[in-house]
């Protein structure tokens, strides 16, 4: 999927659900970089047989964890509106049954993602502060294997592909 599809057909229509502060240049640019490192926009389940699921590439977690979808859930922050979400989305507002719609998804998956990152108490980074935001992806993925020299590359494609989109939206 082009990234300009994933913005027009994933993170447009999830960030008009939620609060309209939640929809920003950088968490455009946030979100694009993410699901590039998880999934390449290619693939909705974690190749190998892992858990994560969707183009954001989330686990379930557990309550105990608080990570996941239950880190979302639980969130004080996040919770609220990921139950707008799910209602609007027509899914469940269950951790169970959220992350089992992910795979199929991508505006709950996009929307479940921007919420996430909306748990973080920094600021979200400049568009184009590259390591603010690969700290920031750290923090919230929590990525077991991350690959820092793909990031700088991808950060820099989703920033391009924001600037595109705004200009689009704008004309």
């Amino acid at each position: 999927m082009s990234l300009d599809e994933v913005i027009r057909s994933a993170v447009a229509p999830a960030l008009a659900i939620l609060p309209s502060a939640m929809d920003s240049q950088p968490a455009r640019v946030m979100l694009t970089a993410i699901g590039l490192q998880e999934s390449h926009f290619t693939a909705r389940r974690q190749m190998n047989g892992g858990p994560a699921r969707g183009l954001w590439q989330f686990e379930q977690g557990t309550a105990k964890s608080r990570g996941g979808v239950w880190g979302v859930y639980l969130h004080d922050a996040s919770r609220y509106w990921l139950n707008v979400l799910c209602e609007a989305r027509h899914v469940a507002f269950d951790p169970v049954a959220i992350y089992g719609a992910l795979e199929h998804d991508d505006v709950l998956a996009a929307g479940v993602a921007r919420l996430l990152l909306f748990t973080d108490p920094s600021k979200l980074p400049a568009a184009d502060d590259t390591a603010g935001a690969w700290a920031l992806y750290l923090r919230t993925w929590r990525p077991g294997k991350p690959r820092p020299e793909s990031w700088p590359d991808f950060h820099r494609q989703a920033v391009d592909a924001g600037v595109a989109y705004r200009n689009a939206e704008e004309a």
